[in-house]
């Protein structure tokens, strides 16, 4: 493939962010590599530049100043795989199950996608990013045999992370709550927490629900 390439990277911190870019300027020499801080920056970079790959973590902050979370760098991948179809990209992070909430979105995807852990070393690295460059997917870290609907996942960010009561979660969502409820069973089911169980064992089902949607990487 011509060296000459556009490759985005994408990373808060510097000393990671300076290593990738070594590393890639070793194996593509003449590439222009623009780096990226925030989801500001990645969106603006974007919209000014097309990058034949984009490299870069999940937890990122969305602007300057702000705090780095895996779920801003979730929804920032989410809105590029809709927004730019064709786009290559690999996903760099030490949080790869944190993918599964948006397992579809990658599977449908029309550009290349790789994940490449970042304990990886650097020779398995720059084969995935060869692989995404060539459109090629790779993608058998993402943990299979949970299927979470948006609805669901978003009780658990409201939930968990908002701290809201069914009561504000129906509302929220404009349903009711008894809705809200059977949507708590869906979630149940899939991160196998079961109520009766948790009765017998004196535990709390909402407290297990949260640790298990957690080890899943359904929330941060």
């Amino acid at each position: 493939m011509d060296e000459k390439l556009d490759i985005l990277v994408v990373d808060d911190h510097e000393l990671i962010l300076d290593a990738t870019v070594g590393v890639l300027k070793q194996e593509y020499s003449e590439a222009n590599i623009v780096q990226a801080q925030t989801a500001q920056e990645t969106l603006f970079q974007i919209k000014s530049h097309q990058f034949e790959l984009i490299v870069m973590d999940l937890s990122i902050p969305s602007q300057r100043g702000g705090t780095a979370e895996i779920g801003k760098g979730i929804k920032l991948l989410q809105y590029l795989l809709e927004k730019y179809p064709p786009q290559n990209f690999m996903v760099q992070t030490s949080y790869v199950k944190a993918l599964i909430r948006i397992k579809h979105k990658i599977d449908n995807h029309q550009g290349g996608f790789v994940i490449a852990d970042k304990r990886l070393p650097k020779e398995e690295m720059l084969m995935r990013a060869n692989l995404a460059l060539h459109g090629a997917t790779h993608t058998q870290d993402i943990k299979t045999g949970i299927e979470l609907k948006s609805e669901w996942s978003e009780v658990l960010q409201l939930a968990f992370k908002k701290g809201l009561t069914d009561e504000a979660i129906a509302k929220k969502m404009y349903k009711s709550q008894r809705t809200v409820r059977t949507y708590w069973t869906r979630i149940q089911d899939v991160v196998g927490v079961y109520p009766d169980d948790c009765r017998q064992n004196g535990q709390n089902v909402r407290i297990q629900t949260e640790v298990r949607a957690r080890e899943k990487g359904l929330i941060d």
